[in-house]
């Protein structure tokens, strides 16, 4: 059986992830500690799912995760990380994940600049955006992929990325987001 570990830092701004994994079979939880004990349940796991906010550079830890000399830097996951995840069945669901994942060569679902606060949406060219827009979108694509969470990868990518499109057709931010989400490997 497939022992998934789910790295979802506190924050409330992120709560509507929090579908994705609520039925996830044999699964770890981690939304606080520190990076050694993070990476120590990576290499115990064969699914990794990591989701936030983020940059190019990793997932951000907003603060609820101490580095592995007990200090913050910012970050849970990161360059130091990349080894682990070579070989794992990997789900990376932040802000410019496309990013990160490409720079290393890593294989999973990620996502590119997902929209998902109305500050974001008006940085990224939607304008006008109603909070209501940004919470059907963000609703949609976490009971979406939580629906089919333990399929294979490829098959909760495919689902979700069929499903969602047909939410695009009538929510821009849905329009926005499904074509910045991607499988790799």
């Amino acid at each position: 059986m497939t022992k998934t570990l789910i790295i979802h830092p506190l924050d409330s701004s992120t709560d509507f992830l929090k579908p994705i994994y609520a039925k996830v079979s044999n699964s770890t939880i981690i939304t606080s500690g520190n990076r050694k004990q993070v990476n120590k349940e990576i290499t115990k796991h064969d699914r990794i799912m990591m989701m936030g906010h983020g940059s190019p550079w990793g997932l951000f830890s907003v603060g609820q995760f101490t580095g592995i000399e007990g200090k913050h830097n910012g970050y849970v996951i990161d360059h130091d990380t990349v080894s682990l995840l070579r070989d794992k069945e990997n789900m990376f669901i932040w802000c410019n994940a496309d990013r990160f994942v490409n720079r290393y060569e890593l294989s999973g679902f990620y996502s590119g600049m997902f929209i998902s606060e109305v500050g974001e949406a008006y940085t990224c060219g939607l304008p006008k955006t109603s909070q209501d827009v940004v919470d059907e979108s963000n609703n949609t694509f976490a009971e979406l992929l939580g629906g089919v969470i333990n399929k294979s990868i490829t098959e909760a990518y495919l689902h979700t990325k069929y499903y969602y499109e047909q939410l695009a057709e009538v929510n821009t931010v849905a329009e926005y987001n499904v074509q910045r989400l991607y499988l790799a490997g």
